[in-house]
């Protein structure tokens, strides 16, 4: 699904259930910087299903542990979210490049569901307890591994188990 498309339908969610008063929109953000928001953002970071294709070798596997960071901001009225998904790479290829995971149109509504219903918690209604909707899950036949997740690199990957011993404290993450 396109990034237009995410952001129609972030904003039909939000507009049927965020303050009137309040404008929000959606942008795509490569660049965010995981557990690293800027003063006055908050961060929601999400769990989803995804399939990845290889663009170098054409390989494709699902992945339930597909990381989404959303960063969120509401100023004078005008809400700003900003979104990053989070990559994987090919095991079967050297060198292979950071493929965007393609989630499902289904996954996509419920991730957007579950950001509407935390802005919702953050700057509408506070006190108000919010249950998260869950993914659709893929089935999946092999174990999640670190060495080709973008987000364990980052170490904000859920399944990560331990620190990535490819990546020490300082050094830098791979890019995109």
């Amino acid at each position: 699904m396109s990034e237009q498309e995410w952001t129609s339908i972030f904003r039909r969610k939000a507009l049927r259930s965020l303050r009137r008063r309040d404008s929000w929109s959606l942008k795509f953000d490569d660049s965010l910087v995981p557990k690293r928001p800027k003063r006055g953002w908050r961060q929601y970071t999400s769990n989803t299903s995804a399939s990845f294709r290889c663009s170098r070798c054409g390989r494709t596997w699902p992945s339930n542990q597909v990381t989404v960071v959303f960063y969120m901001r509401l100023s004078y009225g005008r809400g700003k979210v900003k979104v990053r998904r989070f990559h994987q790479n090919c095991k079967k290829c050297n060198e292979a490049p950071w493929e965007k995971p393609s989630i499902s149109n289904e996954n996509i509504h419920i991730l957007l569901e579950n950001l509407v219903k935390k802005i919702k918690k953050i700057y509408c209604e506070r006190n108000r307890v919010t249950i998260d909707q869950s993914p659709r899950r893929l089935e999946v036949r092999s174990p999640h591994e670190p060495d080709h997740c973008e987000a364990c690199f980052h170490h904000i990957c859920t399944q990560e188990t331990s620190v990535n011993p490819q990546l020490n404290e300082g050094q830098a993450a791979p890019q995109i």
